[in-house]
């Protein structure tokens, strides 16, 4: 069983960090995409973090070893490059339908996926908390949205397409997720992530246009870069904080996120216009923002708390001394 280093200061640094990074990705990303394509965007991260992930891997003589991954090995790594590169086409494919910050909001039921797909392959069990989390979450949700209900629910136009397509993003993922966790068995997490990026890059390099990026703004050029640095640190921060600090504030930290996209996407409207929009949202669709923060955290947290509350009950209810 893995013991964090108890350096949960630093652990919280990194998964702010981390949070950070994946909050202003979409921002960058809705920029290039004005200019190039989703698949060769995606083709573009991937090559650049799967690159720079080979050359540190093969300096430092830790390249992996595909003999001892057997059968079963090779058709885990088939279905993690499939569902990353699903996820990666599906979002950038939503982010040109929807706002940054709504794409950012809707991917947190990733997770939320790979918990009820955990139910069932790992075994591992949804307590209380987790489900009142749920609760929580969908409610948010419905706030978000409220003022698009009758769009979403009525018709199949251009925002609910964009909206159900990061759904899917975020099912696809939980294949990419369930299979990299079986996968951390034979590897280390950056021999598994360079396997599955350059895997990923080959498969949609038939249907990708590198020559597009000739006709990128000097901008956009430096966002493309930035966006491909991002795949790759955030990550790495993300890793590294998991080894600090226990894994559910982790992710209870990388709530967030979506408020981060939030607050960018407002400053970036504020400061350039012309490239960043802000969210066309009222204040009660803010506040379900913030409910589904808050859901998704507890869903997060939901074994810590139970396991803190049976810990209060046990105390509450052991004799006391005579």
């Amino acid at each position: 069983m893995h013991i964090t280093s108890g350096r949960w200061a630093y652990g919280l640094f990194l998964a702010l960090v981390t949070a950070l990074l994946w909050g202003v990705l979409p921002i960058k990303l809705k920029i290039v995409l004005q200019a190039m394509d989703p698949i060769t965007v995606t083709w573009f991260r991937l090559v650049g973090a799967g690159g720079l992930l080979f050359i540190y891997l093969s300096l430092t003589r830790r390249l992996p070893a595909f003999r001892p991954l057997g059968r079963k090995g090779f058709g885990l790594v088939t279905l993690a490059v499939l569902g990353l590169v699903a996820n990666y086409v599906l979002y950038l494919f939503a982010l040109q339908m929807i706002s940054a910050g709504t794409a950012q909001l809707m991917i947190q039921v990733g997770p939320i996926f790979l918990i009820l797909c955990s139910l069932y392959v790992f075994k591992e069990r949804f307590n209380l908390a987790q489900c009142i989390g749920m609760v929580v979450l969908l409610g948010g949700f419905g706030l978000f949205f409220n003022q698009r209900i009758g769009e979403l629910l009525g018709s199949m136009g251009t925002y609910t397409t964009g909206v159900l397509l990061v759904l899917l993003a975020a099912a696809v993922w939980t294949f990419y997720a369930m299979s990299q966790k079986q996968l951390l068995n034979q590897w280390n997490s950056l021999q598994v992530m360079m396997v599955i990026y350059l895997g990923c890059a080959l498969v949609v390099t038939p249907w990708a246009h590198p020559l597009q990026a000739l006709s990128l703004s000097p901008l956009q050029g430096w966002l493309l870069l930035g966006c491909c640095l991002n795949t790759l640190v955030a990550y790495g921060a993300f890793a590294e904080a998991l080894a600090h600090w226990q894994a559910s504030r982790v992710s209870a930290t990388l709530a967030l996120t979506p408020l981060v996209t939030f607050a960018s996407a407002a400053l970036g409207s504020s400061l350039w216009p012309d490239f960043v929009h802000g969210e066309d949202a009222n204040g009660l669709a803010y506040f379900g923002a913030l409910v589904v923060v808050a859901g998704s955290a507890m869903v997060a947290l939901g074994p810590t708390l139970m396991a803190s509350w049976r810990g209060r009950q046990a105390g509450a209810n052991a004799p006391q001394p005579s």
